[in-house]
């Protein structure tokens, strides 16, 4: 895994635009602390409400961020001065969207899909590490985690298709 420097602070009047405060994932992207893995738990804020309207909103949801964030998080990223600033985590929230899109097995699946999700987004197994170095721009930047998000999704599928095989959810 390579190493990332530490990304330069953000000023925090970027949150005033909409579309950079967007980008910095309503500001969870702000956090001096893994900024990745709060942008993941605020992608979480809009999955409880639609929980239990099954996946459609949620994925319609993740398909509508995903087209703004290319632009977005493209845009963002110019501003500051760097291809994938830790800050933006307007991508991390649409992956998070996707992981947990068809979950049905409550909070133990989304604990599951939030882990698996935040380990494929950090580990980067291919094709994700490819798209994280060869697309580049607001594409490259969403696209990762998309991917990432996909690889999560089938762990929470598998997990639930063991889970209420074994009847542990019943």
């Amino acid at each position: 895994m390579r190493h990332r420097p530490r990304a330069a602070r953000v000023p925090a009047r970027l949150l005033l635009d909409p579309g950079h405060w967007l980008a910095l994932g309503a500001g969870s992207g702000l956090s001096p602390w893994a900024p990745g893995t709060c942008g993941s738990a605020a992608a979480l804020l809009l999955y409880w409400p639609l929980a239990n309207s099954g996946p459609l909103p949620i994925l319609g949801m993740a398909c509508a961020l995903f087209a703004l964030g290319v632009p977005l998080c493209g845009r963002t990223a110019r501003v500051l001065g760097e291809h994938d600033h830790g800050a933006i985590v307007l991508d991390e929230v649409v992956g998070m969207l996707l992981t947990v899109s068809f979950c049905s097995s409550g909070v133990v699946g989304v604990v599951v899909g939030f882990c698996a999700f935040r380990f494929f987004d950090i580990v980067k197994p291919w094709p994700v590490r490819w798209a994280d170095g060869r697309v580049q721009g607001g594409l490259g930047i969403m696209l990762d985690d998309l991917l990432a998000g996909l690889y999560g999704l089938i762990v929470v599928e598998i997990f639930e298709y063991i889970s209420f095989g074994y009847k542990l959810f019943e």
